[in-house]
C-alpha cells in the first residue's frame, strides 16, 4: 500500500493586523534615536551630580538600546529569504538577539550591584534636584518609546520583548524621580545606592525571565502555550487517523511555530481530507507557522524507525 509523505504549506508572519515591517523600522528608528540621546544625557547628568540611581539607570536604558538594535537587525535578517545554504532563511537570529540580550542585561546588572555595594560603604553627595530632572525626562521618552510598540506586541515576541522592556523603564525612571526628590528633602544620600539596587533587582528580576525564554527557544523546547498533549489529541482525533507519533514542536524564530509529526492513516483515499485538515486545525488552533506532516498506511507505520514501541 504506498505511503503518501506531504508537507502543508508554511505561513511566514511578519508584522501582522496592521503592524507592517515598515511600521516596525519606524518605531525601532524613533525608539533607538530617542533612547540614545537620553542615555548620553543621563550618564553625564550622573557624573556631574554623583547619582549611581542615575547611572544604573542610564546603564539599564543602554542595554535596553543595544536591545533594540539586536531586535532590530535580527527582524530584518528574519525577513530575507530562504537560500540552498540557509533553507530556513534566518529566522532563528531573532532568538539568538534575545538571548544575548538577556547575557548583556545580566552582566551589567553585577556591575551595578558592585558599585552600589561600594557606595552604601563610602556614600557620595548627590544633587538631588538634576536626578528628579533627568529622570523626570526619562519617564516621558520611555513612555513614548513604550507606545511605538504597543500596537504590535500581541503578534510578536520581539516586538513584545521592546514594549515591556520600554514600559518598565518608564517605571523605573520615575522610581528615581521619587528617590531624586526624597534626596532633595532630607539630604540622605544613601537613599541613593538603595535606589540603584533595588532598579538592579526589578532589571535582574525581568531579565531573568527572558533569559530563561530564550534559552528554551534556543534549545528548541516546547514553545510556551503549546500543550503537546493537546495537538496529539486534536490530531487523534481526524477521522481515519489511527496512530500519532514522532511529535516536534519548535520556535522557528521569536514570532513563528513549525511541527513536524507522523499519522498513521490506512485509507490512502482519505489522506488529502486528513493532510487538509489536519494543517488547518494546526494553523487556527495553535498557531502553528509551518508544519510538515507524514501520512503512512499500517505497513509504511511498522517500518516507520520514529515509531515508539508502544502507540501514542
Amino acid at each position: 500500500m504506498p505511503c503518501d509523505h506531504d508537507h502543508a504549506p508554511g505561513h511566514h508572519h511578519g508584522h501582522s493586523h496592521g503592524y507592517t515591517p515598515d511600521r516596525f523600522d519606524r518605531a525601532m528608528a524613533i525608539g533607538v534615536g530617542l533612547n540614545t540621546v537620553f542615555v548620553v544625557a543621563e550618564v553625564a547628568a550622573g557624573f556631574v551630580g554623583g547619582s549611581l540611581a542615575l547611572l544604573a539607570d542610564a546603564g539599564h536604558n543602554a542595554g535596553d538600546v543595544v536591545g533594540l538594535l539586536l531586535a532590530w537587525g535580527a527582524s530584518r535578517l528574519a525577513r530575507r529569504p530562504p537560500t540552498p545554504r540557509y533553507t530556513w532563511g534566518l529566522r532563528r537570529s531573532t532568538i539568538y538577539a534575545a538571548l544575548a540580550n538577556a547575557i548583556l542585561l545580566l552582566a551589567a546588572c553585577g556591575g551595578i550591584l558592585l558599585e552600589a555595594i561600594h557606595r552604601l560603604r563610602d556614600p557620595v553627595t548627590v544633587a538631588g534636584p538634576t536626578v528628579v530632572a533627568v529622570a523626570g525626562i526619562g519617564v516621558v521618552i520611555n513612555t513614548v518609546s513604550a507606545l511605538l510598540f504597543l500596537r504590535g506586541s500581541g503578534q510578536d515576541a520581539n516586538v513584545r520583548g521592546a514594549f515591556l522592556h520600554m514600559a518598565a523603564d518608564a517605571a523605573v525612571s520615575a522610581g528615581v524621580v521619587v528617590a531624586g526628590a526624597v534626596i532633595a528633602l532630607t539630604g540622605q544620600t544613601w537613599i541613593d545606592p538603595l535606589v540603584g539596587i533595588a532598579i538592579t533587582v526589578a532589571i535582574i528580576a525581568g531579565t531573568w525571565s527572558l533569559f530563561r525564554e530564550s534559552v528554551d527557544l534556543a534549545l528548541d523546547a516546547m514553545p510556551r502555550g503549546i500543550d503537546p498533549a493537546a495537538i496529539t489529541g486534536m490530531l487523534a482525533s481526524i477521522p481515519g487517523v489511527t496512530e500519532v507519533h514522532d511529535l516536534h514542536v519548535w520556535n522557528a524564530s521569536t514570532a513563528e511555530i513549525s511541527l513536524t509529526v507522523h499519522l498513521v492513516v490506512p485509507d490512502s483515499g482519505s489522506h488529502r481530507r486528513v493532510l487538509a485538515l489536519a494543517s488547518e486545525d494546526l494553523r487556527s488552533r495553535f498557531r502553528v507557522a509551518h508544519t510538515t506532516i507524514q501520512l503512512e498506511c499500517e505497513e509504511a507505520c511498522q517500518a516507520c524507525s520514529q515509531r515508539p514501541a508502544e502507540s501514542l
